[in-house]
This record gives C-alpha cells, structure tokens and sequence, in this order.
C-alpha cells in the first residue's frame, strides 16, 4: 500500500499516537484536553498525504530539500505554522515542538512498515515522506521562534514601560535627600543613590532601544538645528567629570551644524568614548576629532592600546558583545552589552555610517552624519 493512502485510511490510529505521545511533554500538556492535544495535527497530515500523491520535480525536490517548499496561495499560514503558534502560546517549547515531529515520524513508518510486511516498503514514499515532515518541522520551527521573540520582545517593552516610574521616584527623592542637609551620612547615601539609578536609567534606555530595533522600530529621534560641536564639547565634560583619571580631547574642524537629534548624538558619542577609555591604554588620551565640510560632519573617537583581533572587529557592533574580553559579564563591566550597537542604530537612524578599524598603534571609531535628514 502506498504511504499516502495508508495515512488516509489509518487517520484515526495514526491521530490516537499522536495525541498519547503529546500529552507527555509537561507540564504544559497536564491539563489539555484530547482536541488541543491533536491541535492541527489532522490537517498536518493531509498535507503530508497531499504532498505524497502531488508530482514532484527534481528542482522542487531540491527546494524542498532547503525547506524552500513553495507557499500556497491565499493561505495565510500552514497547518504547520498554526500548530506552532498555539504550541507556543500553549507553554510547550521549541525541544517539545521537535519531539512531536520526531514521534510522528516514527509512529507513521512503524505502522506502515508493518501493514506492508512481508513486502518491502515503496523507497520513493519513504524519501517523500521525510521531505514532508521535514518542510513541516522548518515551517512549525520557524513560526515558534518568531512567536517567542516577538513575546519576548513585547514583555521587555512592557518592563521598560512599567520601571520608568519608580525609578524616577528613587532618582526625585535622593536629589530632595541631598538639599535637606540632614547630614553627611544622609548625603552620601543619597549621592550613593542618585549614582546607581542613573546607572539603572542608563541600562534601561539602552534596554528599551534595543528593544525597538528587535521590533523593527528603529531608534526614535527628533531632528532639530543644532550645533554638534557644543553638544559634544558639553558630552565630554560631562564625561570628564565621571572619569576624572582619563583624558579626553576634543579637536573639532570646519562647520559642525547641522539637522540631528542632539541627545542622541551624545549618548552616540558617550558610548564611543566610554568604550576607548574602558578599553584604550589608561596612560594615553582619547582624542575626539571632527571635520565638517558641505555634505557632512564626520567624527573620530581614538584612542591607544591593544588591538582588536580581526574575528572580534567583524562582529563589535554586534547586540549582547561585551568588548575585547568574552568573559566579561554585566556585574564586571556594569553594561549590557549593547553601547557600540546602539551607536550603530543612531547613526543609521540619522542615515550616517559608524565604522571600525584597530591596529597595533590605535583603535578608531568613525562616524559619518548627512547635514539634513
């Protein structure tokens, strides 16, 4: 008997296996009932079915083969996609989603191989088969991943949102703490907490930021005249003042003004330079050097010390890197990993380009800006 009709007539069966093995992956399974257990897995099978008994070119066979299997028209998901999602939403995860794929697999060759003793089973059926459960399984794979990060995504958008508030309230209350000269321990307790909750602001903007790129968002920015030499000029000493043992120069030439969103092209320059004085030579200045000329204004942060190895330069502004070192962690560094990608995110949000070179004399950050969006 061939394998597609074999699925056809041994539905029942074939479903029954299915929904025994589904309600082992716990706990997300323990209180479904029989019909959430065979979510779409009926029509999962007759697409399988379909699928054996539809012709098949060697080209389509080698596309499938990638899973690259043609979409249907006017379907707006697969069986196999709708049963991700619902997995998904369902508590299951993606080992779980495999696992009843891999059952399936097994259960159907079993209970054909038997019907067809003491004959050899069709070898073509065989390799069709697989091709169809594997083009479910990349289509189920594909749509979980994409439910779990945009749920993810949505949950850190919702926690960024939601922790605004209370830490404004800790940051509003240790400023008040510190005009009350109610003595010295009191204020340095207070300078204590205004300290570390601009550390957390900081970790939650660049938490929010990425955020919105994962969403697709972009970076928000808000274009106004500015003049990008004094904006910098007032980065710096800000910067300065926070890291009084590192030195930094700023030489700018040519007319800096232009159409940016102004704060965010300092908190573009500030990741840049707190990157060169954490990674740079200590015994050396950062210099920041920028030219404008008629298109554009273009900025460099330098600064000495050990060069960047090629495989860690293709990758730098990568989200979630952590510098030179890989062994750096957040409570090492204080940072999530994500100041140089967002440097990177706010430059192509001004339509710029950010740039890195490092050698055994010097690391450069250069970024180029349009005048005008």
């Amino acid at each position: 008997m061939r394998l597609a009709d074999f699925i056809l007539r041994e539905m029942e069966t074939i479903l029954v296996q299915w929904e025994t093995f589904a309600a082992t992956l716990l706990p997300a399974a323990v209180d479904m009932k029989s019909l959430a257990l065979r979510d779409h897995a009926r029509q999962i099978l007759l697409a399988v079915a379909k699928d054996l008994s539809t012709a098949q070119t060697r080209d389509a066979q080698s596309e499938k083969s990638m899973g690259r299997a043609p979409s249907l028209i006017g379907a707006p998901e697969t069986a196999a996609q709708t049963h991700a999602l619902l997995r998904a939403r369902g508590g299951f995860d993606i080992n779980q989603l495999a696992a009843e794929y891999r059952a399936l697999r097994a259960s159907i060759l079993r209970l054909w191989i038997d019907e067809c003793l003491p004959d050899a089973p069709n070898p073509d059926d065989v390799i069709r088969f697989n091709e169809a459960i594997d083009q479910a399984l990349a289509e189920s794979v594909k749509q979980f991943s994409s439910q779990v990060d945009q749920a993810r995504n949505l949950f850190l958008g919702m926690l960024g949102h939601d922790m605004r508030s209370p830490l404004q309230t800790i940051l509003m209350t240790a400023q008040y703490l510190t005009v009350l000269n109610a003595g010295e321990q009191v204020s340095v307790a207070a300078s204590r907490l205004i300290r570390s909750g601009a550390r957390m602001q900081a970790l939650l903007n660049d938490m929010l930021d990425f955020n919105r790129t994962r969403l697709g968002l972009g970076i928000s920015i808000s274009p106004t005249d500015v003049d990008l030499e004094k904006l910098f000029a007032d980065e710096l000493d800000q910067l300065r003042a926070a890291y009084p043992d590192s030195r930094v120069d700023l030489d700018a030439k040519g007319d800096c003004r232009g159409v940016w969103d102004g704060r965010r092209l300092q908190q573009l320059l500030g990741n840049l330079v707190l990157n060169a004085i954490k990674y740079g030579a200590p015994d050396a200045p950062v210099r920041v050097a920028m030219t404008g000329d008629e298109r554009q204004v273009r900025f460099e942060v330098r600064n000495q010390g050990p060069a960047i190895d090629r495989m860690t330069l293709h990758r730098i502004f990568d989200p979630l890197q952590r510098g030179l070192n890989p062994e750096d962690s957040y409570n090492a560094d204080g940072n999530l990993g994500l100041g140089l990608y967002i440097a990177r995110e706010i430059s192509r949000a001004h339509g710029g380009e950010i740039d890195a070179r490092s050698d055994e004399m010097e690391t450069v950050f250069a970024v180029s800006l349009p005048r005008s969006l």
